[in-house]
């Protein structure tokens, strides 16, 4: 049996991961020690590196939750998970679009400022920063 401390340690994650994992049932303790510690089975370290390699790879703690009742689940298949890492592809996929499209706009707009001593009142950036939010007001015209 295992102390917090000393399967957060095998784990590599803090005690505090360890105690939120905890409140959001992604890890439970086995017993409670005769002084009122927390002990873990020795399986938990290989659950523990579980949940850390699914975030790694950017499922959400809910998103973990079910792919560890997936894991228990005889009717289960490969299948299941796999549709699973399929659509968090797909997410992540889509936001790298997002992402990479915030960048070539942040490009444009350093591109446009390019007279670092400007004065503030006639920056280009928070110029464009200002029209986009004011276009973006219901019923404000320009």
């Amino acid at each position: 049996m295992l102390t917090i401390g000393k399967l957060a340690t095998l784990a590599d994650v803090t005690a505090d991961t360890l105690r939120f994992y905890e409140r959001e049932g992604l890890v439970a303790p086995s017993s409670k020690s005769a002084g009122g510690y927390r002990l873990y089975h020795e399986d938990a370290v290989v659950r523990l590196r579980f949940i850390k390699q699914a975030r790694d790879c950017g499922f959400t703690l809910a998103e973990i939750q079910q792919l560890l009742v997936l894991r228990n689940q005889n009717e289960a298949c490969c299948g299941d998970v796999r549709q699973r890492a399929i659509e968090k592809k797909l997410q992540l996929e889509s936001k790298i679009r997002t992402l990479s499209a915030m960048s070539k706009a942040l490009d444009h707009l350093i591109a446009d400022c390019a007279n670092e001593m400007h004065p503030i009142e006639g920056c280009p950036i928070l110029a464009a920063l200002e029209q986009a939010t004011a276009s973006a007001v219901p019923g404000k015209e320009e």
